[in-house]
């Protein structure tokens, strides 16, 4: 089988990359050839360097889903290893593209470089392909009707920055994680508002910042609307301990050690210290009553 490919690690697989892939389709149906995603199983810079912690979009099997839903042919998940991080542009497309996968033609996101050190850019990978005789293309450049150019590091920061309906926006649906439910303070029920406390799956998973969301959330399923808190829970425990917790609307469920889905709609509010418990019941029935709302 003979291939159009196009190469990258795909952390969100954003708006942005939809456009290539879109692109990556339609030079596949007008060279009557299979569409081709390769992309890698482990973020670079942390094959680079151990200490580097990439802070992702999605996990591995959360881009898989992403990358199926485009309606691509078929996707190559390489092990990215120090041994790989070593080869120059050449070697790559000559061992993976030409020999190995078939690619006949290569198609390059407009700002997209590979090889050791990045080193080369699309003037070489034309010369290299013009050796290998492989077709290479440049794809267009994307950006939102604002002008706003899309990138992985783009949406990272206004997740970081609590900007969440920005984020949903780039990405084209909504961020999320999935977590085990673990053993809590069990102080949420005797508020009234148990919480299901979350264990993220994937360390390196980014986790948005302290404050108070409204959620959807998965289980089993079946869909739930949820507000969560993530912080130290100033009001009711004082310590310096990062709790992801989510109280689920209309639920009660034992539901420990078993895996849920959380999706990200809007953050409502940062998170706050209360003079009381009362306070702080009176809040959260505001939250909920905003959560029901959206």
């Amino acid at each position: 089988m003979n291939y159009v490919a196009t190469v990258g690690f795909f952390d969100g697989v954003h708006a942005g990359h939809r456009f290539l892939i879109e692109e990556l389709k339609a030079l596949a149906k007008a060279r009557n050839l299979q569409s081709l995603v390769i992309t890698f199983n482990t973020h670079p810079r942390k094959v680079l360097n151990s200490d580097y912690q990439p802070q992702l979009l999605t996990t591995l099997s959360e881009k898989l889903e992403q990358l199926e839903s485009t309606g691509i042919d078929r996707c190559v998940v390489l092990d990215f290893t120090p041994e790989l991080a070593q080869l120059s542009a050449y070697d790559f497309l000559k061992t993976f593209l030409k020999e190995q996968y078939h690619v006949k033609t290569l198609l390059v996101g407009h700002d997209h470089r590979f090889g050791h050190n990045r080193a080369d850019g699309f003037a070489e990978y034309k010369h290299y392909c013009e050796i290998l005789e492989m077709e290479v293309v440049q794809a267009g450049r994307y950006k939102t009707a604002e002008d706003r150019h899309v990138s992985s590091s783009n949406i990272r920061l206004a997740i970081e920055q609590g900007d969440i309906d920005h984020a949903n926006k780039l990405l084209n649906y909504p961020y999320s994680f999935e977590g085990k439910v673990i053993d809590g303070f069990k102080v949420g029920r005797k508020i009234g508002f148990p919480t299901a406390n979350l264990q993220p799956l994937d360390a390196d998973k980014l986790i948005p910042p302290f404050g108070v969301y409204a959620v959807k959330v998965y289980h089993n399923e079946s869909l739930y609307k949820g507000m969560m808190n993530i912080g130290t829970r100033p009001t009711l425990n004082n310590s310096y301990h990062t709790s992801l917790e989510v109280h689920i609307l209309d639920f009660n469920q034992d539901i420990y050690n078993q895996i849920i889905k959380v999706e990200f709609l809007s953050k409502i509010r940062d998170e706050q210290k209360f003079n009381s418990v009362d306070e702080l019941i009176a809040q959260l029935k505001i939250d909920r009553k905003v959560v029901e709302s959206i």
